[in-house]
């Protein structure tokens, strides 16, 4: 019986010159430098066993990293493993608008550590003024409803609050 053909793009991985790579500019995971040694560590032990996520922007040819970026950043950190790599990368690339690959670059970290509360904040800032509803990014970062509402109130932009609907148990009685 022949099965059908994954959509998943990890079954189609490209290699792909470090140089051609960039960071997003909106990622809000850090990583420590003994967790950096930790990984620089095991990329030299193991190999690269996890592909970089990236999203191809044709217009410049370049690819932007949704997931990785710390894998990449060990490669342009250490000549050694530049040099056994042949300066390529293993890609996994995704087609998804920016709300997407901001919302999946969110879940990938997610997935394994913390972030800095106001980078996640400008996220969850620039998601409302990408039209984003709070069940939206509730629903594609993982997040209740109480923690967006933190970050929210974090940035201080009343114009985060502009379409919110709030309980009738604030209105004023006058006796």
């Amino acid at each position: 019986m022949r099965q059908k053909k994954c959509k998943s793009p990890v079954y189609n991985i490209k290699a792909i010159p470090v140089e051609k790579l960039r960071a997003n500019e909106y990622n809000p995971n850090r990583v420590a430098p003994p967790e950096m040694e930790l990984l620089y560590r095991s990329i030299k032990e193991d190999g690269y066993t996890m592909p970089i996520v990236v999203y191809h922007r044709e217009a410049d040819d370049v690819y932007e990293i949704v997931d990785g970026f710390h894998r990449y950043s060990i490669m342009l950190m250490y000549p050694d493993i530049y040099k056994r790599e042949n300066g390529l990368l293993p890609c996994s690339i995704i087609e998804k608008p920016i709300s997407e690959r901001m919302a999946s670059t969110i879940r990938h970290n997610r997935a394994r550590g913390s972030h800095n509360v106001d980078l996640m904040s400008n996220i969850v800032a620039e998601l409302v003024e990408l039209g984003k509803n709070d069940k939206w990014i509730s629903k594609h970062l993982g997040m209740s409803i109480d923690e967006i509402l933190r970050l929210k109130q974090v940035t201080g932009l009343a114009s985060l609050f502009k379409n919110q609907d709030f309980s009738d148990t604030w209105e004023m009685e006058f006796v």
